[in-house]
């Protein structure tokens, strides 16, 4: 039985942020838990716009990258000050919930994250007053929403690169859910394309059906790290116990997982609702540092996602950001700047009505 998991906290990230852990134990009953963050500013002109009423309260949920948690606050501002209640959810095992850094992340399917979205989602509308007979803000009433399909409560849905295909083969499965789907490097295919995800796919069943917790010899580099924390060359606080520098071990039977799940994607996906997808310009995927690095994804081929983009549904944006990181709102300063820029134009053509 899923569940919200007492009531909300102030979170780590300080008095503007709380959290809410939802209970989403496994289908053999061990307990788990995922955490839901919220942003709610203290300042009068924020409060008088949050009790305007569910209808002018769009609500936004964020789904981090594998190996990562929510820490962006400049993303949850972003949103909040155009209107729009925000959320982010650090999935199983990740951040917030992280267990093991050896076996963090682990999953064999990607579904395993979609009872704890659909909580989260259940979680948000019954704080919006969407649901029949929902308290606002009662996290406890998110279990009789889950359950309830009367009405629906669409959201903008906003995923990072593995937490991008994760949230776009939700909104596949939810599609009415999800008003807007927004992508931030999105992990919708491997490096080097579809012909090298095809010759990788019978190398790594064979061994993730058997041993399916091997860890794969993968380079195992702190590049991207390096670009974003403010322990190197970035601005961000990243907490080492929650985001570790080289990232978690992969295991074979994860990697199967993502390579099923891109497989899934590259049939194509016939999303009805309009898709943004945001890349950096360009990919350094070498092995040994460089400066460059900082104006680059160096974790993912954004010529590959922006070729499979396409793949997603019949309105698809795809931006590309001269200087972008592979967390494109975690880039410099003056290249975030022009990421929000971009965001906003895209939400005041596709956003929901009377927002922007």
């Amino acid at each position: 039985m899923t569940g919200a998991a007492g009531g909300w906290t102030e979170d780590i990230l300080g008095p503007d942020y709380s959290a809410l852990t939802l209970a989403v134990p496994r289908p053999d009953g061990t307990p788990r838990q995922a955490t839901l963050v919220r942003h709610r500013p203290a300042g009068p002109e924020e409060l008088a716009a949050a009790g305007a009423g569910p209808a002018q309260r769009p609500a936004v949920l964020y789904i981090h990258g594998w190996s990562d948690y929510f820490y962006n606050t400049g993303l949850a501002e972003f949103f909040t000050g155009h209107g729009y209640d925000f959320y982010a959810l650090d999935l199983h095992n990740h951040g917030r919930n992280l267990a093991s850094h050896e076996l963090g992340g682990y999953v064999d399917d990607l579904s395993d994250y979609d009872d704890e979205i659909t909580l989260a989602h259940a979680t948000i509308q019954a704080g919006a007053g969407a649901g029949a007979g929902a308290g606002a803000g009662d996290g406890n009433a998110a279990g009789e929403v889950a359950g309830n399909h009367a009405v629906e409560f669409p959201i903008v849905l906003m995923g990072h690169s593995t937490g991008g295909l994760v949230a776009t083969l939700w909104a596949h499965r939810f599609p009415a859910k999800v008003g807007q789907l927004v992508l931030n490097s999105p992990w919708l295919e491997i490096q080097g394309g579809a012909a090298i995800r095809r010759a990788a796919t019978p190398l790594v069943r064979p061994v993730a059906d058997l041993r399916p917790l091997t860890r794969m010899r993968v380079p195992e580099r702190t590049f991207y790290w390096r670009g974003i924390s403010d322990e190197a060359y970035g601005e961000w606080h990243v907490d080492r116990s929650m985001r570790p520098p080289q990232a978690f071990p992969v295991r074979a039977g994860w990697m199967r997982a993502v390579l099923a799940a891109q497989r899934h994607v590259a049939g194509g996906l016939g999303l009805p609702m309009p898709v943004l997808v945001l890349l950096s310009s360009r990919s350094m995927l070498g092995p040994v540092w460089n400066d460059a690095m900082l104006r680059a994804d160096v974790v993912l081929d954004v010529r590959a996602l922006a070729l499979r983009a396409v793949s997603l549904g019949n309105s698809i944006t795809v931006e590309r950001i001269d200087g972008g990181l592979h967390e494109v709102f975690l880039s410099p300063v003056e290249v975030r700047r022009d990421a929000y820029h971009r965001l906003e134009r895209w939400l005041r053509g596709y956003g929901p009505v009377g927002t922007l």
